[in-house]
């Protein structure tokens, strides 16, 4: 069994029945392409090649570049961060589906990066189960926030199972939990104003305790007048919470701000 690097994040997944759901959980068959983030010893890696989908893997610990080529000789393995790294040509198309095992500490640049265009086909991670339940939260549910936003307005997110720490090696301090996100065919928000929306919604989830015309007045530094106009043409009262807003009326209140006048840089 290698030895997991602390430093790297790495907790290693060896239940043989897990990792066959998450891996059927891709949807992968013959004729997909998988890549996979941070495939480890290769457990994950031999429940996706075992689906008939060709494997690409990107792994940051140079130490398990050749156990996992032996053990999966089918995959191909690049070494490298996988954060800096041309996902989509190290996996040579723009039609992948993502997996991985995820480390906790980059998680949410992960997940950012895997949402950005071109989007892949499906992505599935394991990861902590705050996390998921943060992604998968609805409007109005105390975990709703800006990351469940951010997802929710590019995919329809799954919280698909519980993984236990026990079944890990090491064992983390924390369960975990399958998400399973399907990019929209229509994102909420274009690929211009994602950085844009993501700022706004930021914003106005730092004033989550102050009604929307508060909140709107502190983001944009207008007066009442403009901020409860904006307000009333998005269809949003001027006293609700942002914790109670949808993705999508998210997205009408950034589109009529920046119509407004409102400068996201």
């Amino acid at each position: 069994m290698p030895r997991a690097k602390r430093r790297l994040g790495q907790h290693f997944l060896y239940d043989p029945r897990i990792l066959t759901r998450i891996a059927a959980a891709t949807g992968a068959g013959p004729g997909d392409t998988v890549l996979e983030i941070g495939p480890g010893p290769g457990g994950l890696t031999a429940a996706l090649a075992a689906t008939g989908a060709r494997v690409v893997a990107i792994e940051k610990d140079p130490e398990m570049i050749a156990p996992l080529a032996a053990r999966v000789p089918g995959a191909i393995v690049a070494e490298g961060d996988a954060l800096e790294l041309d996902w989509h040509a190290i996996a040579g198309t723009d039609r992948f589906i993502l997996a991985g095992n995820i480390p906790y500490n980059i998680t949410s640049p992960l997940i950012d990066k895997a949402l950005a265009a071109p989007l892949p086909r499906r992505v599935v991670f394991l990861v902590q189960k705050e996390v998921a339940d943060r992604v998968a939260a609805p409007p109005g549910q105390g975990s709703y926030g800006a990351l469940s936003v951010g997802v929710q307005a590019a995919a329809r997110v799954e919280r698909l199972f519980g993984v236990p720490a026990g079944a890990f090696h090491p064992p983390p301090k924390v369960d975990s939990a399958v998400l399973r996100l399907t990019p929209l065919d229509q994102p909420l928000v274009s690929t211009a104003d994602r950085a844009g929306f993501r700022r706004m919604v930021v914003a106005l989830f730092g004033f989550r305790r102050k009604q929307l015309l508060r909140a709107v007045r502190e983001l944009t530094g207008w007066t009442a007048e403009p901020s409860r106009s904006l307000l009333a043409a998005s269809a949003v009262a001027e006293t609700a919470r942002v914790e109670i807003l949808s993705p999508g009326e998210l997205a009408v209140l950034y589109d009529r701000l920046v119509d407004a006048g409102w400068c996201p840089d």
